[in-house]
């Protein structure tokens, strides 16, 4: 007889197969896309902050911009967890073979390439050459974080990946009809 649904005991996940290697690889560089967007984080605030002060100096078109400070901090951090949570939640949803997660993912990355031009084009900072190595460090951590997200939608769309990501429906032996 054909049961629908597992018996009482089984959970519904069981029924998936393990994740296959590729997808175990990219779960772990997401990880990795995650600390380094923490980077990204830390450095990018600490240019903020020593940017803004240097430009105050000066004051920029007759304003002094240490009054906008608090806002742009709190921007830039708001913005920086956001981008290390995706990664976490990408990370995690991808393990649990959600199509869409993959989908997004690669959605993710081909927005972090439209960006890509633009971390080349950086104003130079105000604050001088302390400043101008945080950044070169903060492009290299941006085109690592987009290297590593190449990686991942490399691996999420690999042929030993795509049957994880198949709707569990499609999955289960299929009753015989006589």
């Amino acid at each position: 007889m054909y049961q629908p649904y597992p018996p009482s005991g089984q959970s519904a996940g069981a029924l998936r197969p393990p994740a296959p290697a590729p997808v175990r690889t990219a779960v772990k560089v997401m990880y990795v896309g995650a600390a380094v967007s923490a980077a990204q984080l830390i450095t990018g605030l600490v240019l903020i902050i020593v940017d803004i002060q240097a430009a105050a100096r000066g004051r920029f078109l007759g304003h002094n911009l240490t009054q906008a400070r608090p806002l742009v901090i709190s921007a830039w951090i708001v913005f920086g967890l956001a981008v290390v949570c995706l990664w976490l939640w990408m990370a995690r949803a991808n393990t649990q073979g959600r199509n869409w997660a993959r989908i997004l993912s690669t959605v993710l990355f081909g927005l972090a390439t439209l960006q890509l031009p633009g971390a080349f084009t950086q104003p130079t900072s105000h604050a001088g050459s302390g400043a101008t190595a945080l950044y070169y460090g903060a492009i290299v951590l941006f085109v690592a974080a987009w290297l590593l997200g190449a990686a991942v939608v490399w691996l999420l769309w690999r042929p030993a990946s795509s049957g994880f990501f198949k709707p569990q429906a499609f999955t289960q032996a299929q009753p015989r009809h006589s």
